[in-house]
């Protein structure tokens, strides 16, 4: 436990209740962004002449030898680490004033989003690397027929490439809330101090460039003691694993010998320990289960600072890691689906299944309206009582006759209808019912081409705005060296290793 904060108002902690407090096991990830913090926030320092520029130097030189590989297990926090580290090498005059006009609290706030800007941006290119694979794999089955269910009875075909560009849509909105989270993550804090900001005259707009910040998180109380920018990011990375999960769900459903519409690449399952047959559909299951993680991390979050007062509270401690454990499941599970999809096998002949579990019957309704006038609902019910007498018959609309349909007409809407052979004949061919859906969105060849043009280019177009936010954090994490390097003789060896590093 530090040291630092112990001796004035306080007397020494216990060891159990320093242990009890410590985040330091979950504080490594945040020690360069708080090193970088403490650079800019003392380049800062030195330009408004709130300290003298030779202690500046001696504080930058301090900082530029530490090592997240020093920080001390025993430590409160990551900051009272580094502070420490920075004392014992640029001495209590010029290291006890590192502090000046901040607190931990705009400090670990800052350190947070720092964090989380690296983290988003990451998860956005992994959630366009399944995107490209969705894209790449429907290109393949543009006619290639599935059954699709509602309630997990057969329902309409489709086509494969229709269905995974329904998963390519729900992840494009997963990546547009993701871009639309960064905005308000990319928000600078420090400056705003303990809550009440600093009677010194510091530049925050300063330390926010330096750091790579769109802008301030202006108002101090709000600066410091709102965490909805995480509870926020873990209700997008909820709905990122809820599709995921779901997506996971139908290719296990499907890939059962009872459905058979896909098969799963075997280094992606498992089989039994007792039954040979087996292939266990296990990473899929995984995938499911720690979607169930991310909704409880959210939940727990939001329950811990529904109630918090105002300002700065150590709860907030206690929602970091719940952030950090989410981002790695859904991380992980888009990897999966991003080396799991390009092998993925189709089950490519359905007219068997289609006809026996009569997926034709919306189009017969259709027909009866289009071609015979018949009213929808009373098509409806014919079709209906026909489909029940062919299933009675253990027959298939690939036996039907006009006679058949007349009967059940007869029956069920005493009404007279003559329907040519030819109008039943084209209920057997799958591919026939699916490409008379060809409105817009629909599952027909020509318009999924359509749309995979047009997610195509937008694929780029969001894959160049995330370049654009990664290039905007090396531009300034480069500034900051140059303005960290300017406090050193031009030939020093801390000069000469900062030229060769990154901060």
């Amino acid at each position: 436990m530090s040291k630092l904060l112990r001796g004035g108002r306080l007397s020494p902690v216990r060891e159990d209740v320093a242990k009890f407090t410590s985040s330091m096991k979950d504080d490594a990830r945040l020690a360069k962004a708080v090193v970088d913090i403490n650079k800019a926030h003392v380049v800062m320092l030195t330009e408004q002449k709130i300290i003298k520029k030779s202690d500046g130097a001696k504080l930058l030189q301090a900082l530029a030898k530490f090592s997240s590989t020093k920080l001390d297990a025993s430590a409160e926090d990551v900051h009272m680490a580094v502070e420490e580290e920075v004392l014992k090498e640029a001495g209590e005059a010029a290291g006890g004033n590192l502090h000046i006009a901040k607190s931990r609290n705009d400090q670990v706030a800052t350190a947070i989003r720092m964090e989380l800007r690296n983290e988003l941006l990451g998860l956005m290119r992994a959630v366009s690397h399944v995107q490209d694979h969705l894209a790449e794999v429907a290109e393949e089955h543009v006619n290639t027929v599935i059954l699709e269910y509602t309630h997990l009875q057969p329902a309409q075909p489709v086509t494969f490439a229709h269905y995974l560009l329904s998963h390519y849509a729900a992840l494009e909105r997963d990546l547009q809330r993701l871009q639309s989270v960064y905005t308000r993550v990319d928000l600078c804090p420090l400056g705003a101090g303990a809550l009440a900001t600093t009677s010194f005259p510091i530049n925050r707009d300063r330390t926010a460039e330096l750091l790579g910040f769109n802008g301030l998180a202006e108002n101090s109380i709000d600066a410091v003691g709102s965490r909805d920018f995480i509870t926020e990011t873990l209700a997008v990375l909820t709905l990122i694993a809820v599709n995921l999960s779901r997506f996971a769900e139908d290719l296990i459903i499907w890939s059962s010998p009872d459905f058979g519409v896909v098969e799963l690449p075997d280094e992606f399952a498992s089989t039994s320990s007792i039954m040979p047959q087996k292939k266990n559909p296990e990473v899929l299951e995984v995938i499911r289960a720690r979607a169930s993680h991310v909704i409880g991390d959210f939940v727990a979050s939001a329950a811990a600072v529904k109630s918090l007062p105002s300002t700065y509270n150590l709860d907030f401690q206690e929602i970091t890691p719940k952030l950090w454990a989410s981002m790695e499941n859904v991380h992980a599970s888009l990897d999966m689906f991003h080396k799991l999809l390009p092998k993925l096998k189709v089950t490519a002949d359905v007219s068997g299944k289609a006809n026996a579990s009569f997926v034709a019957a919306t189009e017969l309704a259709n027909v009866l309206v289009r071609e015979y006038a018949v009213p929808f609902r009373t098509a409806h019910k014919v079709v209906g009582a026909f489909v029940k007498s062919l299933m009675e018959a253990k027959l298939t609309f690939a036996d039907a006759t006009p006679t058949m349909l007349q009967k059940a007409a007869t029956e069920v809407a005493n009404i007279k209808l003559t329907v040519k052979a030819e109008d039943l004949k084209a209920l057997v061919d799958p591919l026939a019912l699916v490409e008379a859906c060809n409105v817009k969105g629909g599952p027909a060849p020509i318009e999924v081409k359509k749309a995979l043009d047009i997610w195509k280019k937008k694929w780029f177009s969001t894959k160049s705005d995330i370049l654009q936010m990664d290039k905007k954090l090396e531009e300034a994490e480069n500034n900051l060296k140059t303005a960290v390097q300017s406090y050193f003789p031009v030939n020093s060896r801390e000069n000469v290793k900062l030229k060769n590093t990154k901060l």
